[in-house]
């Protein structure tokens, strides 16, 4: 197939890297690059000459069947020049409904690969698992640099250094990797979630598993966190509360699928924080988990600092471009079929994620 890859607008990755564009290339597809797409990467134009076609943007839409951005374009450039194309972004991040409007209207064959099912066929395609990774360990970084402490104890003859506490709220993907760096970086790390699933993998991790019964579980939330009743919020918070008093450092990852981020961390636990201590918040693209975050945004509150941001893994660009990159190209690799894609309603993978439905393939 011929497939084009759009420079992002406001973004430091690239959904193309020269070491898949390879891998394109070998498949048989004829590929095609918006110039200066992987710059703020740091892979150049010249980087992906074996493989690639570096071409101007209004060249890329003429010459391509396929598009795929990391984040979706603008809506006001989706028109008839992208008829009977297809389309791949992650839409997460936009109002849905308004982009499945225009690109029905525009006859736009689109997949959202945010929405790729989290099953074990799926896992090489699944791109909120593989940024997510990146995100837990860069939260953690970023943390370390905020905090005016040192992680790990260290013993001197001026006197000791008692290691940071960090507590980490959700241990799915990104948590997990929270867990693991803080540890790595000598910290004292506790976790909790709402899966019973969740405690072994904290435990592995060397971490301590904040303990709170009667959670309400769902297996096919596919690793996302579900809503509780209010019972268990109520156990939850004043469990937890004793344990971000006492932190140095708060990394919170916990998001409901389709929904808001539930608040873990209200302003009257903040507010009995320590001076100096730090508050990560992956989930403040949906709401936040601390009350007081900003998405986007990073904001002191009685010399506590909390940032809001879901996409730390942009500020990893390089390994973050190629990890998606894979991501992609695997989930081609899927759906394509000689040289081509066809409706396959039956498939999980491709039902779930082709969502303009009223179109269909000829």
């Amino acid at each position: 197939m011929k497939i084009g890859f759009i420079k992002e607008a406001n973004d430091t990755r690239v959904s193309l890297t020269p070491e898949v564009a390879k891998k394109f290339k070998k498949s048989g597809h004829d590929l095609f690059l918006e110039s200066g797409a992987g710059d703020l990467s740091n892979f150049k134009n010249s980087d992906y000459k074996e493989y690639v076609k570096v071409v101007s943007y209004s060249d890329l839409l003429k010459n391509s069947e396929l598009l795929i951005s990391i984040n979706p374009i603008e809506l006001n450039k989706i028109n008839s020049n992208f008829s009977k194309k297809i389309y791949l972004s992650n839409f997460n991040s936009v109002n849905k409904d308004n982009y499945l409007l225009v690109l029905e209207k525009n006859n736009i064959y689109s997949f959202d690969l945010g929405i790729i099912p989290r099953t074990t066929i799926a896992q090489s395609m699944d791109i909120l698992s593989s940024q997510a990774n990146l995100s837990g360990y860069k939260a953690v970084i970023k943390a370390a640099e905020l905090l005016p402490r040192m992680f790990p104890m260290i013993i001197t003859a001026a006197g000791s250094i008692k290691p940071a506490k960090v507590v980490v709220l959700g241990a799915g993907v990104a948590g997990l990797q929270a867990i693991a760096t803080a540890k790595r970086l000598g910290a004292i790390v506790e976790a909790s979630d709402p899966r019973s699933a969740a405690r072994e993998e904290v435990l592995s991790l060397g971490a301590r598993f904040i303990e709170v019964e009667g959670a309400v579980e769902d297996s096919s939330a596919g690793g996302y966190a579900v809503k509780q009743t209010k019972e268990y919020l109520e156990r939850q918070k004043k469990e937890v509360s004793k344990k971000l008093e006492l932190a140095d450092v708060v990394i919170s990852t916990a998001q409901v699928l389709g929904g808001k981020s539930p608040i873990l961390i209200p302003k009257t636990v903040v507010d009995k924080m320590k001076p100096g201590s730090v508050i990560i918040d992956l989930a403040s693209a949906s709401g936040g988990n601390c009350e007081m975050t900003q998405d986007g945004k990073m904001i002191i509150y009685n010399d506590i600092k909390i940032v809001g941001n879901s996409y730390l893994s942009a500020e990893l660009s390089q390994d973050s471009s190629n990890l998606f990159s894979n991501n992609v190209y695997n989930f081609l690799e899927y759906i394509i079929n000689d040289n081509k894609i066809v409706d396959n309603y039956e498939d999980e993978i491709f039902s779930q994620c082709y969502i303009t439905k009223k179109i269909k393939f000829s």
